[in-house]
C-alpha cells in the first residue's frame, strides 16, 4: 500500500532595491534594501507555497496568484500563504512540516529567525517546532553574494487526511 504522504520543493528569488521594505518569513525586518516584487516580495512565504503546492501537485504560486492581476500588488504574501494552506485542506491535505534556508549576505537573519518560525506557524496553523528557517550566506559569491537579491528554498511534508 502506498504512504499517504508527499514531499514539496520551492525554490525563489528577488532582486534587493534600495528604500523597499524588506519582509521576509512574514517579519518585516530592518535594512536598506528591500526584496523587490509584484506582492510585498517575501521570498521565505513564496517558497513555502510554492512547495506546498507542488507537494499536491496544485502548480506553483504564478499560477494560483499571477503577478499580471492587479489584485496581487503589494499584497501581504501572509495571505497568500494562508490561501494556499486553505486550498490544500480542501484538497484534503495536511502539513507535516516545513524546512527552509534564506540565502542573503545582509543583513544577518539570526535574530529573526524565531519570530519568523512564530508567525509562519501562526499562519499555517502549525506547531512552532514544525516550522524550520535557517539562514546562510553564499560566501560573497554570485547575485546573493553581491547583494544584489535573496534567494531561498523550502521542503516541505505533507500528507492525505
Amino acid at each position: 500500500m502506498k504512504p499517504n504522504i508527499r514531499v514539496g520543493y520551492g525554490y525563489d528569488v528577488h532582486a534587493l532595491a534600495e528604500g523597499v521594505d524588506f519582509w521576509i518569513g512574514g517579519i518585516k525586518v530592518p535594512h536598506t534594501h528591500g526584496a523587490y516584487g509584484h506582492s510585498d516580495a517575501d521570498v521565505l512565504i513564496h517558497v513555502i507555497c510554492d512547495a506546498l503546492l507542488g507537494a499536491a501537485n496544485m502548480r506553483d504560486i504564478g499560477f494560483h496568484f499571477s503577478d499580471k492581476d492587479p489584485q496581487y500588488k503589494g499584497i501581504d504574501s501572509k495571505i497568500l500563504l494562508k490561501r494556499v494552506v486553505d486550498l490544500l485542506d480542501e484538497a484534503g491535505f495536511g502539513i507535516v512540516n516545513v524546512d527552509t534556508t534564506v540565502c542573503l549576505q545582509q543583513p544577518k537573519l539570526s535574530p529573526y529567525i524565531e519570530p519568523m518560525k512564530t508567525k509562519l506557524a501562526e499562519v499555517m496553523g502549525l506547531p512552532v517546532e514544525d516550522v524550520s528557517v535557517k539562514a546562510t550566506t553564499t560566501e560573497k559569491l554570485g547575485f546573493v553574494g553581491k547583494e544584489e537579491g535573496v534567494a531561498a528554498h523550502a521542503v516541505v511534508l505533507i500528507y492525505r487526511k
